[in-house]
């Protein structure tokens, strides 16, 4: 049992060391921003075939970054994590495809507008459905916190239609695809290309509730960061910049009631073994993602977990409340709740940012600490009480009986628990990717914003992780048969 600690305290400080060692070397001239933004957002903000991180809101600024002397450190952590972000001072700034209005004013600075859309109606090839007036009784899919979740929320009580939200693009296309949504609403440019590159889906309304997209900082924050901005704006709207790069995303768009199939999209990239060819780095940097957080999570959530659960068997009321408290906090609250608690609550309390890895670590210690600590717990318990009283009456102390005789026996009562909850916690570091961690599942959301292949892209993410789990599963039994020996 001490050469498997020893052992996973030496696999623990190696990844503890590449996770946080960080490049301290920087150009005196160039200060570095965080941006965030939501690579899922095509053509404002998508990952491209090579697995860089391209679009008009990127192209924008990184010319502006060049022309203005700074430098931009892009997250890709989603719209919604993107705007608790920089409401809670994670980030500097954030940049996809965010329209400007009086509600965010309240609490976003906004640059001067870099582009102007609409929101439009778009329905499955073969629908019936051809005006708003068509949709009452119907349900209608948006992306939360988006321009077309508004424009749907102050138009459902008119028409009568059913709103359904979804945290990503792919999953209000594929709802309405799969019939069980009958429309959606969406930002022009995004849908035009969206469907350019193969969607299945087709326009039937012009756009309406046209508003303008800006970069956006909090309010009363890097102002100096937003002035850089509007000069660089200008200043390639001055010399051609600007519209050369709305030209290399928007031109050659489908109408309305034409669908214009990618050019670029081979047979052979829409195969399972095309997706994998082409996006094998983004997938192993998933994995290894993944891996370093369950690694991670799963030692300190057993350290943390040992702690409390023993804390909840010593003959002391404070302990025992106080581990009892513990467990039932924090595998009472949701694992999502929880990350974005400590993401974005946190640094507002303590005015200071808290890295998202190390924001995940922490999540994962809690959470699945909790419910390791109530198998601890629990598996001290069931060893029959005669045990510790015979050790006491023997002349042992408490904790030299707790240690040699009844933890031996615990932990053999234990050991499946352990082993289950490595696996959980595997399947739990899923979760994180809304606090933009790029592990596996958020790794497939970029890839399925690019190619669309929902179905597939998701059917190759299930596989690995069963490959995953089948050998953590053989290696904790190997581990498991060491110990019982």
């Amino acid at each position: 049992m001490k050469k498997f600690i020893a052992m996973l305290s030496a696999v623990l400080g190696l990844f503890m060391l590449g996770v946080f060692s960080q490049p301290q070397i920087q150009a005196a001239s160039e200060k570095t921003y965080t941006i965030d933004t939501d690579v899922t957002f095509p053509p404002f903000v998508y990952a491209n075939t090579e697995n860089k991180y391209v679009g008009i809101d990127l192209d924008l600024l990184r010319a502006i970054a060049k022309e203005e002397g700074f430098k931009v450190k892009i997250r890709p952590v989603g719209f919604n994590a993107a705007v608790q972000s920089v409401s809670a001072g994670q980030a500097d700034g954030m940049i996809a495809g965010m329209s400007i209005t009086e509600e965010r004013k309240q609490k976003f600075d906004f640059s001067d507008p870099y582009y102007s859309a609409g929101i439009v109606m778009a329905v499955k090839d073969g629908s019936g459905i051809k005006s708003l007036s068509e949709l009452k009784g119907k349900k209608v899919a948006v992306k939360t916190g988006t321009a077309g979740a508004d424009y749907a929320n102050s138009i459902k009580d008119k028409y009568g239609f059913e709103i359904v939200t979804f945290d990503d693009s792919d999953g209000v296309y594929n709802d309405v695809l799969n019939g069980n949504s009958d429309a959606c609403f969406e930002d022009s440019a995004v849908m035009y290309y969206a469907i350019k590159n193969g969607l299945d889906l087709k326009v039937v309304t012009k756009p309406a509730n046209t508003t303008e997209t800006g970069f956006a900082v909090k309010k009363g924050q890097n102002q100096e960061l937003l002035k850089m901005f509007n000069e660089g704006l200008a200043k390639l709207k001055a010399n051609g910049e600007y519209d050369k790069i709305i030209k290399k995303y928007t031109e050659g768009k489908a109408t309305s009631e034409t669908k214009v199939k990618s050019q670029t999209a081979t047979a052979e990239d829409r195969t399972v073994l095309g997706i994998l060819k082409e996006n094998k780095d983004a997938f192993i940097s998933g994995i290894i993602e993944t891996l370093k957080l369950t690694v991670v999570g799963i030692f300190c959530a057993t350290i943390f977990g040992i702690f409390v659960g023993l804390l909840g068997v010593v003959p002391n009321k404070f302990c025992r409340g106080l581990s009892t408290t513990i467990i039932y906090i924090f595998r009472g609250l949701p694992l999502i709740v929880l990350a974005l608690f400590i993401y974005n609550g946190v640094p507002s309390l303590i005015g200071s940012k808290v890295p998202a890895f190390l924001a995940g670590m922490i999540t994962l210690m809690l959470n699945e600490g909790a419910y390791t600590a109530a198998f601890v717990k629990g598996g001290i318990e069931s060893v029959d009480k005669g045990q510790m009283e015979a050790a006491r009456s023997l002349g042992l102390p408490f904790g030299k009986a707790m240690r040699r005789v009844i933890l031996p026996q615990g932990i053999k009562i234990m050991v499946p628990s352990f082993i289950n909850q490595f696996i959980i916690t595997l399947k739990d570091t899923s979760i994180l990717s809304v606090i933009g961690l790029l592990e596996l599942t958020q790794t497939g959301k970029i890839i399925i914003a690019r190619n669309l292949e929902g179905f597939r892209v998701w059917a190759i993410v299930a596989v690995i992780y069963l490959v995953i789990i089948t050998v953590l599963t053989l290696l904790s039994k190997w581990i498991e048969r060491r110990i019982n020996n």
